[in-house]
């Protein structure tokens, strides 16, 4: 198990940007691959994109690609989502979560208009 926190949310107006990180907590990334997931209130948590950490590829959802990218930061054993273009729909707790770790209390992204 690999504990993993998410932080970089806040308030933005439409438009603007955020960049979310996700750091590994005593253990690294290595081997694993690393996924974003968004709840808003009332609604179903959704993929939102990730990535391979041994091989950088990165994946997305529909909704937010050309907006959203996935990076990491190996001397770091960060993973980050710098959200781009941003529209109130994207509000939402922000998660990441690997294949062996539980889910956080994620990070808030609120959008205004």
């Amino acid at each position: 198990q690999v504990q993993l926190v998410e932080s970089g949310g806040g308030l933005v107006q439409a438009g603007g940007s955020l960049r979310l990180s996700c750091a590994a907590s005593g253990r690294t990334f290595s081997n694993y691959q690393v996924n974003w997931y968004r709840q808003a209130p009332g609604k179903e948590r959704e993929f939102v994109g990730g990535i391979n950490w041994n091989s950088g590829n990165t994946y997305y959802t529909d909704s937010v690609k050309g907006r959203f990218t996935v990076s990491r930061d190996v001397a770091k054993n960060t993973v980050y989502l710098q959200m781009n273009s941003l529209k109130p729909e994207d509000t939402a707790i922000y998660y990441c979560k690997s294949a062996l770790s539980g889910w956080g209390q994620g990070t808030q992204v609120t959008v205004s208009s």
